[in-house]
């Protein structure tokens, strides 16, 4: 278990490393990530010696938001001041990341003309 542990961390810390040296616009675990999975692709061996670890890692997902959950608790006063304005701020900038990705998503279907632009309007040829 260790082992595959130190190997997942490596995988972690190779890809925070070329993230920072390559200036890559990927957090470095996500570039570690894509290494792991295309490590575990071409080697199978890999995958089999990290899963039994990954499955005890996932089983207890719920302990990594632990931290989260005493920030919460030790920023309580802050959230009791402002927790409706976060709230708003929060519900707010998602529906514009919604329509900022729908939005993007019409564009692209246009441009590469995938979609004919009428369709996306809801109006017919007719």
């Amino acid at each position: 278990m260790i082992t595959a542990l130190s190997l997942i961390l490596a995988f972690q810390l190779v890809g925070e490393i070329l993230s920072r040296a390559l200036d890559l616009p990927l957090p470095g675990p996500v570039v570690g990530l894509c290494l792991l999975v295309a490590a575990c692709i071409l080697r199978p061996t890999l995958a089999a010696r990290l899963r039994p670890t990954a499955q005890g890692l996932l089983s207890h997902l719920s302990l990594f938001f632990v931290p989260a959950g005493v920030g919460v608790v030790a920023h309580w006063p802050v959230l009791r001041d402002h927790g409706i304005g976060l709230a708003l701020a929060i519900m707010g900038s998602t529906l514009l990341a919604i329509a900022a990705g729908a939005l993007t998503f019409q564009a692209v279907a246009r441009w590469t003309g995938a979609v004919d632009p009428s369709a996306l309007k809801g109006r017919s040829n007719d």
